[in-house]
């Protein structure tokens, strides 16, 4: 076995946003918005802060780790056996926002949740956009 079989992988979703940096913030650290485009929590954007994402299929557990508003934000996420961290980066452009989320931690034989978090992270994606588009 070479090592790279031993290596975590990850998701990156990049996409570039017509809006400012503090409008995607608000986004992704507004209880209300968050859960309109990812799912319910109690989101609160406290370094330690532990918070809960709620969906049909049962919840993720997670806990803030990187808070820097209108730059950075990262948190743990961990269900089914998954146990990774996301981060958002958000960096201004002329026209808006480039926004760049890794989901980092995927282990060998986790190939469903990897392929998962692909699907998904691009269905969250069109749904942040929806969100976005409405007036603030």
């Amino acid at each position: 076995m070479n090592d790279t079989a031993l290596q975590t992988r990850s998701v990156v979703v990049e996409r570039e946003f017509s809006h400012p940096p503090e409008k995607l913030w608000r986004a992704l650290t507004q209880p209300h918005l968050i859960e309109a485009w990812l799912m319910k929590n109690d989101f609160v954007p406290d370094v330690g802060r532990h918070f809960t994402l709620r969906g049909d299929w049962g919840s993720v557990d997670c806990e803030v780790r990187t808070v820097e508003p209108n730059r950075t934000l990262s948190y743990t996420w961990a269900a089914m056996g998954l146990d990774s961290v996301v981060t958002w980066t958000l960096t201004p452009t002329g026209t808006g926002t480039h926004v760049r989320m890794e989901q980092m931690g995927f282990q060998p034989g986790q190939d469903q949740a990897y392929t998962g978090a692909q699907y998904g992270w691009q269905k969250f994606f069109g749904s942040l956009e929806q969100v976005l588009a409405q007036p603030d």
